[in-house]
């Protein structure tokens, strides 16, 4: 596929109705670690309420891309904004509005899950008269209720996934971003965490990443194809009847 033809389908799925302002929008945006460029002028629109799905292996930007939103790092050039705000100018507001689950789901594994959620609510800025409903209301959400008195440390993959996920929500963000959320659970996992993801739909705008093709394509509205830093393309399921044709084509 020619570069020029890159540049035309980007033009034609990347942007958001001109009324609309974005839940995240990427413009020319690039990271580099000297000579290495892990992000390559990306230039994305998601909109509110969908799940976009990052589709690519390993090293193909999707992790850089999710932790330039979550403030974990500074973009080298262009400019990344949710739901409007900057993300370097305005980093602490953009913090408030996002649920982030890195790939590893770190958790204090000292602590029992309804302690770990509660002290996250407290660290999102709750204020202590609502940090028990946020709590009771993630447990019931991700059906956490047989382990809310377990220490995180034993519990299952399953669990681990979903106490992560919970503590994501806990401060009732806009937007969820999780990288490889399906990664190392077992089917039955998966097919629940499809389930949860897709339920989040239209309250939250999710972006999710996945190297496993069927993943995005059972979860997504939307999927964007990612490559050694560049995004090849960006499709909307419902009008892609074969997705495993449409990423060879581009790749």
């Amino acid at each position: 596929m020619t570069i020029s033809s890159i540049d035309a389908a980007l033009r034609d799925n990347a942007p958001t109705r001109a009324t609309e302002i974005p839940a995240i929008s990427a413009v020319g945006v690039s990271k580099r670690y000297g000579s290495v460029t892990a992000l390559d002028r990306l230039t994305l629109d998601i909109r509110r309420g969908e799940v976009f799905g990052l589709l690519g292996p390993n090293g193909s930007g999707k992790t850089t891309f999710m932790r330039l939103l979550a403030g974990y790092l500074l973009p080298s050039a262009g400019r990344l904004t949710v739901a409007g705000l900057d993300t370097v100018r305005d980093s602490l507001a953009v913090r408030r509005r996002i649920g982030y689950v890195p790939e590893s789901a770190p958790l204090y594994r000292q602590m029992r899950v309804g302690e770990f959620l509660a002290f996250m609510a407290r660290l999102r800025g709750l204020p202590e008269p609502a940090v028990a409903a946020a709590v009771e209301r993630v447990v019931d959400r991700l059906a956490l209720g047989a382990v809310v008195n377990k220490p995180t440390r034993a519990l299952s993959r399953g669990y681990r996934q979903r106490a992560a996920l919970a503590q994501a929500l806990i401060h009732d963000p806009d937007i969820l971003i999780l990288d490889e959320p399906t990664n190392g659970l077992d089917p039955r996992q998966i097919i629940e965490m499809r389930e949860l993801i897709r339920s989040l739909a239209g309250h939250h705008t999710v972006l999710m990443s996945s190297h496993v093709l069927s993943e995005v394509e059972k979860t997504s509205d939307r999927v964007a194809v990612m490559l050694d830093g560049r995004l090849l393309g960006v499709q909307v399921m419902a009008d892609t009847p074969d997705l495993e044709s449409w990423f060879l084509s581009l790749t």
